[in-house]
C-alpha cells in the first residue's frame, strides 16, 4: 500500500485489504456463534457500511436477512428541537433478532438515533457491530458488542468511508498522515461562542470580531443570505423552511463549508448558533479538518437564571418583543438551552477546548475575560 492523494489531503496505508477480511472473519464466527438458529436482521447503515456489510454476510453462514437504513437529523430556524428520523426500513422487525451495522462508531449519536427509534418496534434484541470503533470518543452508554477493529480518534478514509464524497471505493483503509494532521494553520483563531439567551452573545461577537479580525458565522444569518441570493441550498432550505419542517445539518453544513472556501484568506472565525449538538460538532470538526483548521476555543458565557430573566425582559420592555415579556417563556427558553447544551460542554471540554467565562459585569468586564482566554491560546 502506497500513500494516496484525495482532494488536498495525503493518507498513509492503515489497515490492508487481507488485515480487514480477517477482522471481518473473526468477527463474522463471534455471531454466528450468538445468532445461529435465530434468523437475525441486519440494518445496515448507509452511507459507509455497504462494503463492511457485503462482506461480513459473506462470511455468515445462516439464514439471515439485510435492510439498509439510513438517518436524517435536522436542526432549524423554527424549533429549537432536533429530529432524527429513520429512513428506509421497510421490514418488520417486531420479535426479530435484530442486528446494527455501521462502518464506524464515533459519538455514538447515530447508534443513539437508531435505537430511539427501533427501540419501540417491538425487536426480540438489538444488537451493534461495526468495523472501526473509537471508545477514546464515545459518549454514550450503549454497549457495541461486536468491533472488527478499535482505533484512536484518526480521520480515516476507504473501504466505505470518504473523505469529502471520495474514497469510499477503496478496499484499504487509510488515515491522514501526520504531516496533515499537523498542517493545521497556527494563524488562523477559530472559537465557537455559547451563552444563553440574555448572556450578552451577540454583543461580545461583534467586539471579538473587531478586535481579532475574525468573520462572524451566524447559523441564522447564513441561512438567510442563502435563500435571498437564491443558491441551490438557499432554495433547499427555504422548501423545508416553508413547510415548518427543520433544515437538514447536511444542509447547514455545506453552507458553512461555501462560507469557508469564501473567506479562505480569512484569520478566523466565530460560530454563532451552530454546533447546538454533539452531533453538528462533529461534524464542523470534521469540516474544519478537510480545510486545513481547527476550533480553537469554545468559550461559554455563563450568567444566572434570575440574572438572564432580569436583562430579557428589560430588552423586551426596551424592543417590544411580547416573548422578552414573560418570564414562564423566558425559563422555559433557559432551561431549554442548558439542556441542549450540556453535553455540549463534554464534547468540548474532552479536546480541552471548553472555558467556562463569568458572564457577569459590564460589557467591558466581560470583554476582558474573553480575551485574557483567547490570548492564552
Amino acid at each position: 500500500m502506497k500513500r494516496i492523494k484525495i482532494h488536498d489531503k495525503v493518507f498513509k496505508p492503515y489497515l490492508s485489504e487481507n488485515e480487514i477480511r480477517t477482522e471481518i472473519s473473526r468477527l463474522a464466527r463471534e455471531i454466528t456463534l450468538d445468532y445461529n438458529g435465530k434468523n437475525p436482521i441486519f440494518l445496515g447503515v448507509l452511507n459507509g457500511c455497504y462494503q463492511f456489510a457485503s462482506d461480513l454476510l459473506k462470511e455468515i453462514d445462516f439464514e439471515c436477512e439485510i435492510s439498509f437504513v439510513k438517518v436524517a437529523s435536522y436542526q432549524g430556524t423554527k424549533s429549537s428541537g432536533e429530529v432524527r428520523q429513520l429512513l428506509g426500513l421497510d421490514q418488520q422487525i417486531k420479535d426479530r433478532h435484530v442486528i446494527i451495522l455501521e462502518d464506524i462508531v464515533d459519538t455514538g449519536n447515530t447508534i443513539e438515533a437508531i435505537l430511539e427509534n427501533v427501540n419501540g418496534m417491538g425487536a426480540a434484541s438489538i444488537e451493534i457491530a461495526t468495523l472501526l470503533f473509537k471508545p477514546e470518543v464515545y459518549q454514550k452508554d450503549i454497549p457495541i458488542k461486536f468491533v472488527a477493529k478499535e482505533i484512536k480518534p484518526d480521520f480515516v478514509v476507504g473501504y466505505g468511508l470518504d473523505y469529502d464524497g471520495l474514497g469510499r471505493n477503496l478496499n484499504e483503509l487509510y488515515v491522514l498522515s501526520e504531516e496533515h494532521s499537523k498542517n493545521i494553520d497556527e494563524n488562523m483563531l477559530n472559537l465557537v461562542l455559547f451563552g444563553p439567551p440574555g448572556a450578552g452573545k451577540g454583543t461580545q461577537a461583534h467586539k471579538l470580531k473587531e478586535k481579532y479580525n475574525l468573520v462572524h458565522l451566524s447559523t441564522g444569518d447564513i441561512l438567510r443570505n442563502e435563500i435571498q441570493n437564491q443558491t441551490e441550498l438557499g432554495m433547499m432550505a427555504k422548501e423545508f423552511m416553508d413547510k415548518g419542517e427543520l433544515v437538514p445539518d447536511e444542509v447547514v453544513i455545506d453552507m458553512i463549508g461555501n462560507c469557508l472556501k469564501e473567506y479562505a484568506n480569512a484569520a478566523g472565525f466565530i460560530f454563532d448558533g451552530f454546533p447546538r449538538t454533539t452531533e453538528q460538532a462533529s461534524a464542523l470538526d470534521q469540516l474544519l479538518q478537510k480545510h486545513g483548521t481547527a476550533i480553537d476555543l469554545m468559550l461559554s458565557l455563563e450568567v444566572d437564571d434570575d440574572e438572564l430573566v432580569a436583562r430579557i425582559v428589560q430588552r423586551g420592555r426596551e424592543s417590544g418583543r411580547e416573548d422578552d415579556k414573560n418570564e414562564s417563556v423566558i425559563f422555559n427558553r433557559i432551561l431549554t438551552y442548558n439542556k441542549k447544551t450540556a453535553p455540549l460542554k463534554d464534547y468540548y471540554n474532552a479536546q480541552d477546548k471548553y472555558n467556562s467565562i463569568e458572564g457577569v459585569g459590564s460589557i467591558e468586564d466581560v470583554f476582558g475575560r474573553l480575551i485574557e482566554k483567547i490570548d492564552e491560546v
